[in-house]
């Protein structure tokens, strides 16, 4: 029986009987036998301990359109893995049983890095993802299979809750993010997400900057964070703080954890933000969690040629020369 080792955290300083976490922007002040918000960080006397190092709740290959990143590697398989517990605690979040668990009530089970790595060299993908839950509290674990392995793809899907250094440290070892802007208005993260919008966003520009991949997902929640304001702000923020080019994902919200009273979102709302961030001048923008034909498809910039065409996550590279357009040679923001 694998039992998972006392892992010592990182990003942490002692104050009086107690340790100050700096992993994330809460700063949690943890007693001795105490736990984070997170529940990934847990004071014993001698140190503050990384508490579910190792801890797998869930594992599956997916395609990595799923996480989605429309614009890395299309078409490809990714290693999906995660474990348990988040920094926030988002009344909507589809995934609360593992991310709002706290460890020891959530059956998981314990994989060392060689282990994990030798599971996804079996399943012979180069790329990894590190999903489900929240990973940024998983660091010294994700750190350890990252140098383990370092020839592999490594992929993050976030919440962006996560302070500069040790964000730095993660973008010397991952290739891409699909990081959440949950919504645009800090009164919103304050009452459904528990954490701060400004602090997402520096976490966004600051990995864009290091030259990491960048795709942001947006949930359209009716109600709380799909006005047509709102939406031109988040746009025309990624307009002038990044690019362009970088993906938009919007997505449906459906009714789950303690948001089951709130209606699912109309597919006319979200082809209407896409129709708008589009005309704001974006140049890739999705729909997700529905079927539309028009909001999977990846079209060239320059020409408007269809390059990828999607049906679910059944995917057809059919203009594709490299990384360019093969009908009009443009270079396009892909990576493969």
């Amino acid at each position: 029986m694998n039992i998972s080792p006392k892992i010592e955290a990182r990003f942490y300083e002692r104050e009086g009987d107690a340790y100050r976490c700096g992993l994330c922007p809460h700063g949690c002040l943890i007693p001795v036998g105490g736990q984070g918000r997170c529940g990934a960080r847990r004071g014993d006397d001698d140190m503050l301990t990384a508490y579910t190092y190792g801890k797998v709740s869930s594992i599956c290959v997916d395609p990595v359109e799923k996480k989605p990143l429309y614009h890395f590697h299309p078409g490809e398989r990714v290693f999906s893995v995660g474990g348990i517990g988040c920094n926030m605690s988002c009344k909507h979040c589809q995934n609360y049983s593992i991310s709002q668990s706290s460890s020891g009530k959530k059956r998981t089970t314990y994989e060392s890095p060689e282990e994990l790595v030798e599971m996804f060299r079996k399943e012979r993908t180069d790329l990894v993802a590190f999903t489900y839950n929240e990973p940024a509290i998983w660091f010294e674990y994700m750190i350890d299979v990252m140098e383990c392995a370092p020839d592999v793809t490594y992929v993050l899907v976030t919440n962006g809750y996560i302070n500069e250094g040790p964000l730095k440290e993660l973008c010397k070892h991952v290739s891409a993010m699909n990081i959440d802007v949950k919504g645009f208005r800090e009164g919103f993260y304050a009452d459904i997400c528990g954490g701060h919008l400004k602090d997402v966003l520096h976490t966004v520009r600051t990995a864009f900057s290091l030259g990491i991949h960048i795709e942001l997902t947006y949930l359209l929640i009716p109600g709380y964070n799909d006005s047509k304001e709102e939406i031109k702000d988040f746009v025309n923020w990624v307009l002038c703080e990044l690019s362009p080019n970088v993906p938009i994902h919007f997505t449906r919200f459906h009714p789950d954890n303690v948001m089951n009273n709130v209606p699912w979102t109309q597919p006319e709302a979200l082809l209407d933000a896409m129709d708008a961030a589009y005309d704001m001048g974006l140049n890739n923008v999705y729909v997700g969690n529905i079927i539309s034909e028009e909001g999977s498809d990846t079209y060239c910039e320059e020409c408007g040629a269809v390059v990828i065409k999607r049906t679910g996550y059944h995917v057809d590279i059919i203009a594709l020369d490299g990384l360019k357009c093969k009908g009009c040679g443009r270079k396009l923001y892909i990576v493969r």
